[in-house]
Parts: structure tokens; sequence; C-alpha cells
């Protein structure tokens, strides 16, 4: 009999749902996998209204959210709390109806959720993956979970200093794509002729023009990934295609960010936790130009103590970056492959499902 999976995520960042869907994808042939969004079934208008307050803070008004971030961080999550209370129902509702073998949550709140939900119900084991880095809130850490499974070895020895005890703990990598595992990756001797780049632009993007010229400048490719921003930016970057003939590629919505990661010799983007491990699976060396105050700063901390990218968060700073990267025959970018050799993990989704299946307790 198949174990009955409850993988509960949520839509604030990409992160959550990113690894919800990887999990799931590495699950389904050996369990019933079920991935729901307690947040948007207690109360969709509200959360497609805070989803998009969400990514207009974080965009616009980082500082604010900086100041939100860290009052989380004392806020005491083990009593219920009335404004999500209709999200409570969703998950004790979930519960009833799948009656999970085992509850995986990928947001940091649904833990409190679950296990006051078993005050009268079977309990289950809660596994919960932790989808930031180093920079970890109190709200993930103070949870009542019976596993943790984080990303890297520098997050497990914050973790351990927090007193969790280390057997609670795994090491399993972010779960990006499966197809990580079996992608072609560039070779740290290639001879980058031309050089290509991948470029996530943010909404907040004034300056997406300068970013693209100044990454033209060593007769590279750029193509740009515009995903939820198509409207806001494609004639600003279409207009400057026309003065790039063949050098500038616009893709929208994509659903081959694995592939695409896997070609290029460099990404420049955001520092969310999905996109730069899924940098960091594809062997792609890193510039961030935007970073979110709080649990980003320490996906920033990552790449640097892996030495496989950097924050450049101007024009300026980007066109300088690349010149280091490219200098010397490339040197710096080359020593940076070869470390990404080291530290990729693209089979970490399997290898966490492997984890969560080893402890689901079918009755």
């Amino acid at each position: 009999m198949k174990p009955k999976i409850l993988i509960l995520s949520a839509s604030f960042g990409d992160g959550h749902n990113s690894a919800a869907r990887h999990l799931a994808e590495a699950m389904e042939e050996q369990a019933e996998v079920l991935v729901a969004d307690p947040c948007h079934l207690g109360n969709p208008r509200i959360n497609a209204f805070l989803c998009k307050a969400y990514r207009e803070i974080t965009t616009y008004t980082p500082i604010i959210w900086a100041w939100m971030y860290r009052s989380t961080d004392r806020q005491d999550f083990s009593q219920p709390l009335p404004f999500i209370a209709k999200t409570e129902d969703a998950v004790a509702d979930l519960l009833d109806q799948f009656q999970p073998d085992l509850v995986v949550n990928t947001y940091p709140l649904y833990p409190y959720m679950v296990d006051r939900q078993f005050a009268n119900r079977r309990r289950v084991p809660i596994v919960t993956v932790v989808t930031d880095s180093i920079e970890i809130n109190a709200a993930w850490t103070r949870s009542p979970t019976d596993y943790f499974l984080i990303t890297d070895k520098h997050t497990h020895e914050g973790l351990v200093t927090s007193n969790i005890p280390a057997d609670k703990i795994k090491i399993t990598g972010f779960p990006v794509s499966p197809r990580f595992e079996s992608l072609r990756k560039i070779s740290p001797e290639d001879p980058l002729a031309p050089f290509r780049i991948l470029f996530f632009p943010t909404a907040r993007s004034p300056h997406v023009n300068d970013i693209i010229r100044a990454a033209l400048v060593h007769e590279s490719q750029i193509t740009v990934v515009l995903g939820r921003n198509f409207r806001r930016l494609y004639h600003k970057v279409r207009a400057l295609k026309k003065n790039f003939p063949g050098r500038i590629h616009i893709k929208g919505w994509t659903r081959k960010v694995p592939e695409l990661l896997s070609s290029h010799h460099l990404v420049i983007g955001k520092a969310g936790g999905a996109t730069v491990h899924e940098a960091i699976a594809a062997q792609c060396p890193m510039l961030v130009h935007h970073i979110v105050p709080g649990q980003e700063e320490g996906n920033i901390e990552l790449l640097d103590r892996f030495q496989t990218g950097s924050l450049a968060t101007s024009a300026k700073a980007i066109r300088e970056a690349i010149s280091s990267l490219l200098a010397d025959e490339a040197t710096l970018w080359r020593a940076q492959k070869k470390r990404l050799l080291q530290h990729a993990r693209p089979a970490a989704a399997r290898e966490a499902a492997s984890f969560i299946l080893s402890k689901a307790k079918c009755p």
C-alpha cells in the first residue's frame, strides 16, 4: 500500500511552491501525494491580496519587509492566531479528508497548525523543509516538527547552535527539479564563444536595459526571462533588442528554467532560495542584482561561502563582475564552475523524498 503524503505550501515567494512541487514529482510513483495551500483554501481572496502585497513590498520597499521579517522572528506561533483561523480550519479539513501518513511543510507556520490538530487525531510524523539558507527565522526553528530537511552544512551548523537536536536535522539540499539530475552541464573548460548570460529581472528594474547593456559589453549573448513581469518589461527590452541583433533573446513564462540554467554560463537574478539553489544545481555561477532583506541574506552568504557568486546591484557592478569573471581567459569563472561541481545537489528532491518516505507510517 502506498503511503499518503500531504505537502503544505504557500505562495509567499516562489521557493515554498517550488520545493513542494518538486518533492511531489520525486515521490509520485512511490506515494499518493497531495500538494495544498491552506492559506489559499482558507480564504482565497485575502490570500491573493496578501501574496500581491508581499511581492510589492519585497520588490519596492524591502526596508519595510525587513522590519516585518524581524518582527516574526519574535512572534509566538505556538498559540492559535485569530487572523489566520480560516487557514487553520483548512489544515484540519485536509487532515480529515486526506488522512495522510506524514505531513510535509514548506512554509514555517504550518507545523504549528498541524501539531495542534493532533490533539484529537491520529498523530503522524511532521517533516519541515526549510527553504532558506543560513539566515533562518525562528518561526522555522521553534516549530513542533519531527525532522528538518535543510539545504547545506552551513545551515546545519546554525540550527545545531540553536539547540535543535542533530538527529532531527537532515541535509538534503533544496528540492530542485529532478530534471537537473539528467541535464548536461557546461564544462569548466568550455571555450565561452559566445558567453551566454541568463537574466531574471524583477518588476523593480527601471535599469533593466542598463543591466542588459552592461552584460553585453563582452560580446556575450543574453536571454531575458520576464515571467510575470512580461507586460511591464517586454516593450522596454524589445526596443533594446533591435540595437543588438541576434544577441538578446526574450522569453515570457517558461517551464524550462532547469534547461536554461544548465545551458548558460552565468545567471543574473534575485537571491530567492529557489533561484540560488537551482543555479547551484545547474553549476551556473550567479550575480545577484536584487535581495530581499531577511531570508534572502542567507542565500547571498551561501554563495559567498561557496565562492560561486556575488552581489551586484547596479549596472556598473555587473559590468565589473563580468569583466573579472572573464579576465585572464576566464580564470575566475572556471574556478567557480569547478567549485560548483563540489556543491551542486541536483538529486536533492529525490534524496529528500527518500527520507520522507522512510518516515511515513502507514496505519
